[in-house]
């Protein structure tokens, strides 16, 4: 088992599928997106061809208004019956999260949700100064949910994450990561967005929109799609559209640079037109 990371774009997937088929492995798809049915121009999911030709996990696993969380790579992981897999995609937290693990969270029901929701900061820090020492006091999304372990356990998240500590999911496996320019990695992006496009983006956010009504869900808030839903609302012309999807997955793909840079250290870096005799010589 070995992963192949790199930011959106960089060829991640025709490399692993590539590979795969030379290995007889299968695919564990880590990408927040792809995982969605119904959301395949926008995921840039690989094509129901090369789908067929290696089986994929983690690939058009839920509907887009369905719950999802790490937690839900690591159910569809322990569910692959064989080992002999390549893990790849660009939500590099995923991954991270799985080697180093996370703690198992306690059941937040919807009175707890609603409990936690009419607290703050103030009184997080009066119950856990230690956890409210380590996030901002603007961190609405971190605050929420150290109120919601208090509320649901009783005991402050600090004490609880002391009590639950993280375990790893996946073992140390070796990390190839695809060393590409961002002068190159934009162009890259460019291209991939006028397939996007001419593969009829705009009538796969229509669709969506139509039958999930809800933009507030996750999947209508992605890069591609979000977009898309502020032209329909008259925001940007045909071509500020584009350039806008453009500019953001290129922000995106710089993001992604920086985190793998900085929380794999024992990666193998190195061109995307090199890396695959490298991953087979070192595999084999």
């Amino acid at each position: 088992m070995f992963a192949i990371i790199g930011p959106t774009a960089s060829g991640k997937s025709d490399l692993a599928i590539k590979l795969a088929q030379k290995l007889g492995y299968e695919i564990l798809s880590l990408d927040s997106l792809s995982i969605y049915k119904e959301i395949d121009i926008a995921s840039a999911k690989p094509s129901k061809e090369e789908l067929s030709k290696v089986k994929h996990y983690g690939v058009d696993e839920i509907y887009p208004d369905e719950k999802f969380d790490v937690m839900k790579f690591i159910e569809i992981y322990k569910k692959i019956p064989h080992k002999n897999i390549i893990i790849v995609g660009g939500t590099g937290f995923y991954l991270k999260a799985m080697l180093e693990g996370i703690s198992q969270m306690p059941e937040i029901t919807d009175e707890i949700k609603k409990t936690a929701k009419q607290k703050d900061y103030t009184f997080l820090e009066s119950v856990d100064p230690e956890f409210a020492s380590k996030i901002s006091p603007n961190d609405t999304y971190r605050i929420q949910k150290g109120l919601e372990i208090y509320f649901a356990t009783k005991t402050p998240p600090s004490q609880y994450f002391k009590n639950n500590p993280p375990k790893p999911v996946l073992p140390d496996i070796p990390i190839f990561e695809i060393a590409v320019d961002r002068s190159v990695l934009r162009e890259r992006i460019k291209k991939r967005t006028a397939k996007m496009f001419d593969s009829g983006l705009i009538d796969e956010v229509a669709y969506l929109e139509k039958k999930y009504l809800d933009r507030r869900l996750p999947a209508l808030k992605a890069i591609g799609i979000k977009e898309v839903l502020d032209y329909f609302n008259g925001k940007y012309t045909l071509k500020d559209l584009k350039e806008k999807i453009i500019t953001n997955t290129s922000r995106l793909a710089k993001r992604q640079q920086t985190f793998n840079k900085t929380q794999f250290k024992n990666k193998i870096s190195a061109p995307l037109e090199e890396l695959e005799s490298i991953i087979l010589k070192k595999i084999k």
